[in-house]
């Protein structure tokens, strides 16, 4: 489908680097000659994200008023500003953002909202204050939400009262072909250790410290070295933790990357330690480019995992995440296997293509017609579970 000049107003609590950020990075480069005009508001007034986006991309920040007071403190600023601006679709992300669907109450542009998952404060459950703005902000007014795993489909459904028409699950996707071709130059250089590595901010819902005890426990027994690639405000206590168990030497802790796939390729295993997840763009590139994975069952992970590697699958908790990692380079003979199904699974599931295609119906405004067809796939999957 093709648009004219189109502007979409993108609302982001921080448009640094994470996961949603990388996959609208990932989005407007794929898009950059259709016609698309990206605003980003970040709350944060942090655009770092923006260095990643393809000079063809026509995008720039929004610069925008944030107090500090809670609740919907911005409300009336923002609502000024989308009177202003007056973009063809405002696009809220995760929590963060939600002051802006309370700012488009009422209706004053169509509105989307996108899930990604949860914080360090929502791991167990989510907080009540919470459940109840997304129902009476996004619910009760039927706002067409995408959501990032089926593990927040059925949240969105079922706690958040919304209606199944409304709610899309979108997969996440990345280019095969490419990162098989990176991978492909480094497949056969010669290491005397093994590189376990992760990508992942460092914020404490990525408990990185969980995979750091866990390397410090086999690391004798499987000579090896650790790369954490991404950097956060944990970074500073991850590595006093690495110096006090000892294992600081063996430990490189790379910081932001622009381009971290270029550390990622290097690994030969790929560690997900994460108390919440939903669908990590990092995990499918660790599969795409053929290396096993240990991980902790959270969000979508085990549904992502293939049947023959789930020995790398563990609790998220760190005598299980251990315990998976042993597992893991014990059984070096069954790589191959693991290796194979984890490559079909990403070629066959999330592709960069399929995942693209969806969005730019979207970012379009043909979001009814992906809605229509991601709640046809939902029932027939719910079909056949129970057949």
């Amino acid at each position: 489908m093709s648009a004219a000049q189109r502007t979409i107003l993108h609302a982001f609590s921080t448009f640094a680097l994470g996961g949603a950020q990388a996959r609208f990075v990932q989005l407007a480069n794929a898009m950059s000659g259709e016609g698309f005009f990206h605003r980003i508001a970040a709350m944060d007034d942090c655009y770092d994200a923006g260095e990643r986006l393809s000079p063809s991309v026509m995008w720039e920040p929004l610069r925008v008023p944030n107090r500090r007071g809670g609740g919907l403190a911005n409300r009336r600023s923002f609502r000024e500003i989308l009177l202003r601006e007056k973009p063809d679709m405002l696009m809220t992300y995760n929590w963060g953002a939600i002051e802006w669907a309370a700012a488009n109450t009422p209706t004053l542009v169509q509105h989307l909202h996108v899930e990604d998952g949860f914080g360090p404060d929502e791991v167990k459950s989510r907080l009540p204050r919470r459940i109840w703005a997304r129902r009476l902000l996004l619910a009760l007014r039927r706002v067409p939400t995408i959501v990032a795993s089926r593990h927040l489909e059925d949240i969105a459904v079922s706690e958040w009262w919304l209606p199944a028409s409304r709610v899309a699950f979108i997969p996440n996707g990345v280019d095969f072909d490419g990162i098989a071709a990176r991978r492909a130059h480094r497949v056969g250089a010669k290491k005397s250790r093994l590189v376990i590595g992760t990508v992942a901010g460092l914020r404490a819902e990525k408990n990185v410290a969980r995979l750091i005890r866990a390397f410090s426990a086999v690391h004798m027994d499987f000579p090896a070295r650790l790369m954490i690639v991404g950097d956060g405000p944990e970074r500073a206590a991850l590595e006093r933790l690495a110096q006090d168990l000892g294992v600081g030497p063996v430990i490189e802790f790379t910081g932001y990357l622009k381009d971290p796939l270029s550390c990622l390729v290097e690994f030969d295993v790929f560690a997900l330690s994460s108390d919440t997840e939903q669908l990590p763009l990092a995990m499918l590139e660790a599969m795409a480019c053929g290396m096993p994975v240990v991980a902790t069952d959270v969000g979508d992970v085990g549904l992502i995992i293939p049947a023959v590697a789930r020995g790398g699958l563990s609790r998220p908790d760190d005598a299980s995440f251990e315990q998976a990692l042993r597992y893991v380079l014990e059984h070096r003979d069954e790589w191959e296997s693991w290796e194979n199904a984890g490559k079909e699974r990403v070629r066959a599931e999330y592709s960069q293509k399929g995942m693209v295609d969806a969005w730019s119906e979207v970012f379009c405004g043909g979001w009814r017609k992906v809605f229509r067809k991601r709640l046809q796939q939902r029932t027939s999957l719910v079909t056949d579970c129970h057949s």
